[in-house]
């Protein structure tokens, strides 16, 4: 089990050289056509690839409240629950982070009502 274990990790690394090589002796060797060899190699490396890049949490940081600062504030103490005057202080010091750690589906809704509210929001 452990050699398979090492032959995927090996798999995920191949670079486009590795997998041409590879495909010439599964040709040469074992009758396999390069470009079913190709395929098959080529795609487990790339899921691995993606999903290691899936970021899976997101800051939400206030850039700038824009023209309705009240509404803003406003919404960031009922966003965060915090009071209305840690809201204000969050909004005064925008740049500033919102909320850390969160789902991807949370941090969309949050900058759509910000935004609607007149805020520039960014996610990390």
């Amino acid at each position: 089990m452990a050699d398979l274990k090492k032959l995927a990790e090996e798999l995920v690394n191949l670079t486009v050289k590795d997998v041409k090589e590879l495909a010439d002796i599964l040709k040469e060797e074992y009758g396999i056509e390069p470009a079913a060899a190709a395929v098959a190699v080529a795609a487990p490396a790339a899921g691995g690839a993606a999903a290691e890049a899936e970021q899976t949490e997101f800051d939400v940081i206030l850039k700038s409240a824009g023209a309705a600062k009240l509404a803003v504030v406003k919404l960031v103490k009922e966003l965060t629950g915090l009071g209305l005057k840690e809201a204000k202080e969050i909004v005064d010091k925008a740049p500033a982070p919102l909320k850390e750690k969160v789902s991807k589906e949370e941090a969309n809704t949050l900058k759509t009502q910000l935004e609607e509210a007149g805020a520039e929001v960014e996610l990390k």
